[in-house]
């Protein structure tokens, strides 16, 4: 076994690897640009070298400076993570020909497989179903446009190097397939360094189901069961599980069976992931051969106990597999949810900026994980597992450079419904600040009938929520569970205050009891009965509740027991009351006497200011393009402005008709959320 490895990646998953490899006893080698020199993964790892400027090609995927590091630290062994040089196949050359070890797949395989275009062609070989489309090189939008009515829309734009969801567009007609076919090639070509583009048929109301496989160089290979990954957004994976709810056993060995059989035909060693879209008469079908680690094999890990990190370090090492398919069991349910540094309520625009909190849940151990001695975390074992793979830290900043992902957490329990509760609990522990995050949205997924049902598409996101996230209407019976928790925690903070102020004695003044609590729109008037064990809150219809817990003011967190069930809340301080956020909603409490509660019934409501003739920039990022001047009459729906962040070009349109009075920005500035990129009559 070699003994130092470097990993060329940065963030989340180059800690995940370092954390294997240690265990292994392997030194651990990080690089890093100007951006990450403070980064986790840099800290965490036993050396770390420099390898350039912020932007991804001018630093993680450039060859050269890669090799460089590779020399300059005398690793032996290369891990790729995923994304950047992970797919490279002159990257996996270069390392051969300094006798380094890859840890993935030969060339020869990342060549015919990592190539969307060429993997469909010797699937479609191999007797493969495909999806219907073009695989050869697109020269042009015009070509892409006449392809596109050739196949018929919608069509799928997509990167042949791509992955992550960049540089992947759905086109409806003419003008989003030319449009669409300029920006995915420029998102490749930032991405990956490779701006081939091809076309296919865009299956409506598929479900993305993966199957996750590994091979050696002995001509061994199994399949460790599947990931459901249909809830998407843009094309990127946003909540992934393991098993899938709607896969039998019959579906699962035929997908399982066929996926190795491709990895072997093409003479696929490591871990590798075989995609494919499912319909609603479990007919399955070949999208693409991903050539490397997998974001979302954390679930796969969950329910095997199988570590994938280590066997693609052992397979590299020219090991054989020690497991066959009879020893791999599907054990449980995992869930994984994504935790994104973009903004829902901005449409999911990127959001930069510096973690001024960060607090992920406990980490807790349970599982085949557990079992078979694979889990790395430092928590007690329980009968449910929490797992947080992640790359940052508190105090650590967002960089506008890289992919949003700030977080994976997971959570892994016998039952699919158990694991769907455990997540909603540790979302709601999760507390991230300083940074717009899709914590919100992904406390609202998980309470979703139709993700709780198990019968969600690729299209869920799309068309449950078409007019974007706007937040979560809470039912009222969660209303007054969180009336109780807040009456009771306000009384707490009254006894302080009073206290503080010199108006108690060590006898304790009474405090008052009866209280109105207002949030979403909705009055309870309840009555606090406290005593040392907790609370019972009485509302005005009889209805009584039972509230415990040890938060104290100034807490930002509140674990609270309401009727024997467990609520957390973040709790911010308002005027009058809380800011409470759980289960994807934010909430303004206020809790008043019932004097205070009367007066303030008489307050107006403060209006917002009037932005409706102003463009505002959604999130900070680089204007690439303005297609609009002083003068020009625009139409609902029309491109105003391009601006790129985060990798991802986003084209801003008109709400409404109007006339350009004034623009304020050009092309190369960058611009702050908010700031006004120009203005109409």
């Amino acid at each position: 076994m070699f003994d130092k490895i470097l990993i060329a990646n940065r963030g989340e998953i180059a800690c995940r690897v370092i954390k294997t490899a240690k265990k292994m006893g392997l030194t651990t080698v990080a690089i890093y640009s100007d951006a990450d020199a403070n980064a986790l993964h840099v800290e965490m790892a036993d050396e770390a070298i420099h390898i350039g400027p912020p932007p991804a090609n001018q630093s993680y995927i450039v060859i050269d400076k890669v090799m460089e590091a590779v020399k300059t630290s005398g690793a032996q062994a290369v891990h790729p993570g995923y994304g950047f040089l992970s797919e490279n196949s002159k990257f996996a050359e270069a390392l051969d020909a300094v006798g380094v070890a890859f840890v993935g797949p030969p060339v020869g395989a990342i060549e015919k497989m990592g190539d969307k275009i060429t993997s469909k062609k010797i699937a479609q070989e191999a007797g493969v179903s495909t999806v219907p489309g073009y695989m050869g090189l697109i020269e042009d939008a015009d070509e892409a446009v006449k392809i596109s009515n050739e196949i018929g829309y919608p069509v799928m734009l997509k990167a042949s190097a791509g992955g992550g969801g960049k540089g992947m567009r759905i086109a409806w007609n003419d003008e989003e397939a030319r449009e669409g076919f300029q920006s995915s090639k420029n998102e490749a070509a930032n991405s990956f360094g490779d701006d081939r583009i091809f076309i296919e048929k865009f299956v409506t109301q598929p479900r993305h189901i993966e199957i996750q496989v590994l091979c050696d160089a002995h001509g061994n290979g199994i399949y460790l069961g599947e990931r459901e990954c249909s809830i998407q957004r843009r094309n990127q994976k946003v909540v992934e599980e393991a098993p899938s709810p709607f896969l039998d056993e019959a579906t699962r060995k035929a997908m399982g069976e066929q996926a190795v059989a491709l990895a072997q035909a093409v003479g696929y060693t490591s871990a590798g992931t075989v995609e494919f879209i499912v319909d609603g008469d479990k007919n399955f079908y070949f999208l693409e051969m991903n050539t490397r680690l997998q974001v979302e094999h954390p679930v796969t890990e969950l329910i095997t106990g199988v570590d994938l990190v280590e066997q693609m370090i052992r397979v590299a090492n020219g090991e054989k597999l020690s497991i066959t398919q009879d020893d791999v069991t599907l054990t449980g349910w995992a869930i994984e949810n994504r935790l994104y540094a973009e903004d829902p309520y901005r449409g999911f625009l990127p959001s930069i900026g510096r973690l001024t909190r960060y607090r992920p849940p406990q980490e807790v151990a349970a599982g085949p994980l557990l079992d078979q001695g694979t889990w790395q975390g430092d928590a007690p074992a329980g009968d449910m597992a929490v797992r947080n793979d992640t790359g940052v830290y508190e105090g650590g900043e967002i960089s506008m450079y890289y992919d949003p992902m700030i977080a994976k957490l997971c959570t892994w329990a016998p039952t699919r419904a158990e694991a769907i509760e455990k997540m909603r609990v540790a979302l709601d522990s999760f507390e991230v600040e300083g940074i717009g995050h899709n914590l919100p949205f992904l406390s609202a997924v998980m309470d979703h009938p139709k993700f709780i049902s198990g019968e969600m598409t690729t299209a869920f996101i799309a068309e449950e929520y078409p007019e974007g996230f706007e937040g979560v209407t809470l039912p009222e019976g969660e209303l007054r569970r969180i009336a109780a928790a807040c009456a009771a925690m306000h009384r707490v903070g009254e006894i302080r205050r009073a206290r503080v102020s010199g108006r108690m004695d060590n006898h304790e003044r009474k405090v008052g009891s009866d209280w109105n609590v207002k949030l979403q729109g909705e009055n309870f008037d309840v009555v606090t009965k406290a005593d040392p064990e907790g609370a019972t809150v009485v509302f005005s219809d009889g209805a009584e509740m039972r509230v415990s817990g040890d938060w104290t003011p100034g807490d930002q967190l509140a674990e609270m027991t309401v009727d024997g069930a467990p609520l957390v809340l973040k709790v911010g301080k308002i005027s009058g009351g809380f800011r409470i956020r759980t289960r994807g909603a934010d909430l303004k409490v206020h809790v008043r006497t019932p004097r205070q509660a009367e007066l303030a019934a008489l307050m107006p409501e403060k209006l917002p200011p009037d932005t409706s003739k102003m463009l505002l920039c959604p999130m900070p990022g680089l204007v690439v393009k303005l297609d609009v001047e002083v003068g020009d009459e625009v139409q609902e729906g029309q491109a105003l402005c391009t601006i790129e962040a985060m990798k991802m070009e986003n084209i801003l349109r008109a709400e409404k008709k109007g006339v350009v009075s004034k623009v304020n920005a050009g092309a190369g500035d960058s611009l702050a959320v908010d700031d006004v990129i120009m203005e109409f009559e």
